[in-house]
């Protein structure tokens, strides 16, 4: 029987005393920028919003800066939208992701490729 080929994987968070930020984070602040709204976000990835917005806290709380601009509703509806530095945050987190990624499989298959 064919097995699978083995592979690497990495997962990368951020942390102060508690976790800040990962890609759970990220996704959810790439997709309140997609629809425009925590609860739209939160409905899309399957998550509580009483969840959602205690991520969004978490990790405003854990860098010191808002990462969301939201506005109520009334008529024409309320919505979110990601700050100035809630887009860079993600810009460097993509890139640091990315970074790491290349570094791994490099790793990856200067030591383990042979299994």
């Amino acid at each position: 029987m064919p097995r699978t080929p083995l592979h690497c994987g990495i997962t990368l968070r951020l942390y102060r005393e508690q976790k800040v930020f990962g890609p759970g984070v990220a996704e959810l602040l790439e997709t309140v920028r997609d629809t425009r709204s925590l609860r739209a976000a939160a409905m899309r990835m399957d998550m509580a919003y009483s969840k959602a917005w205690k991520v969004v806290k978490e990790a405003e709380q854990g860098f010191g800066f808002a990462l969301l601009c939201s506005t109520t509703g009334g008529r024409r509806g309320g919505g979110a939208t990601l700050t100035a530095e809630a887009e860079a945050l993600l810009s460097r987190y993509r890139a640091f992701e990315a970074e790491c990624r290349q570094a791994m499989e490099a790793a990856y298959r200067k030591h383990l490729s042979v299994y």
